[in-house]
This record gives C-alpha cells, structure tokens and sequence, in this order.
C-alpha cells in the first residue's frame, strides 16, 4: 500500500529535479500527481491551493523570525511591541487591547509583557483615572528596538515578494484576503 502524503509533506533532499531545469521539483506538483495517480476519483484542486500556501507560509515564517530571533525576541514579543507601536503615542495598551490588537492571542499576554518588561522593552503603568487598569508601554530602549527591527522586517518581506510584480502582489492580497473570507465561511465564523 502507498504511504499516504499530504500537502505539507517536504520534497526529501536529493529528491531529483524538475525536467529540463535547474530547479527543484514542484513538491505540491507531485503530491498531487501522486494522488492523481493512487485515487484519480478525487479532485485534488484544492492541494494546489493550500499545499503551495503552506510551504510558502512555512517558509515565510523561518524567514521572518531569524532577525527578531538575532535580538533576543520571540515573535510573540515581536508581535507584542508591534501592537504598542502601533497604538501611537504614548505606545500603550492594555493587556486586554493587546490580545484584541489582530497578531496577539489572549493566551500567555501577560507572559510576553512580563519578558518584555524584565528585558526593559516596555514598562508597565497604572491607569490615573483608574488604578485597576495597567497598561504596557515602550520604554525608549523598545521603541528604538521596534522601529529598527520593523523597518528590517518590512525588507525581508519586500524580498520575499520580489518575483512578483505590483500588480500581482495587489491582486494576490485581494485574493488571499477572499479566501480568508471563504475559510471562515466553511467554518461556520461568518
């Protein structure tokens, strides 16, 4: 019996490469000849899709973290002083604004701001109107860290997109933006 694969599944190293080129084979392209071939009945269409956008988001996201990971941060604590950079000055929010800011889960907040804080990236204030309230803010120290790290963030992903066009860069965040739309829908969240 054929060893089931699935999208994700990497191209194993010395896998040959495609015909007539000097490149790697397409291993969503031969996922999807193999299933084509073990079970021909199936339609195998949306392999193209989610496979490619899982090894490119793989990929991504190796890509992403080596410089945040160079000073220290997580991504996590990256997200986290994004958020607060985000937020304008005086660059705070509360903890609860962080897990509602879009990259942040609630889980494990308080976690990323107590390393962010030990580290001296943000500082932790008392709301004057309302003692109950703390709110994260940058120090100075994180919001030169941030403004440095995102400018860098920005080029690496300005590299990763160079194969593509402006025009293509625009409609494949359209088109990304409708599937996330269409995900969404299929679980029943819209």
């Amino acid at each position: 019996m054929a060893k089931n694969r699935n999208a994700a599944d990497a191209v194993p190293a010395g896998s040959p490469p495609a015909p007539d080129s000097g490149e790697r084979a397409d291993a969503v392209a031969s996922i999807v000849a193999d299933w084509r071939r073990e079970r021909p009945e199936l339609d195998t269409a949306p392999l193209e899709v989610f496979g490619r956008l899982h090894r490119a988001f793989l990929r991504y996201s190796t890509a992403i973290s080596r410089p945040v990971e160079r000073r220290g941060l997580s991504m996590a604590g990256f997200d986290v002083l994004t958020a607060l950079r985000r937020a304008g000055a005086p660059f705070r929010r509360t903890a609860g604004e962080l897990a509602d800011s879009g990259l942040i889960s609630s889980a494990g907040v308080t976690l990323r701001i107590d390393r962010l804080e030990k580290d001296g990236l943000i500082r932790r204030e008392r709301d004057p109107q309302d003692r109950r309230v703390v709110h994260s803010r940058l120090t100075d120290e994180g919001l030169s860290l941030i403004d440095e790290l995102f400018s860098e963030h920005l080029e690496n992903e300005r590299r990763m997109l160079a194969g593509l066009s402006a025009a293509e860069c625009a409609e494949l965040a359209r088109l990304l933006e409708k599937l996330e739309r269409s995900v969404l829908s299929a679980e029943g969240g819209e």
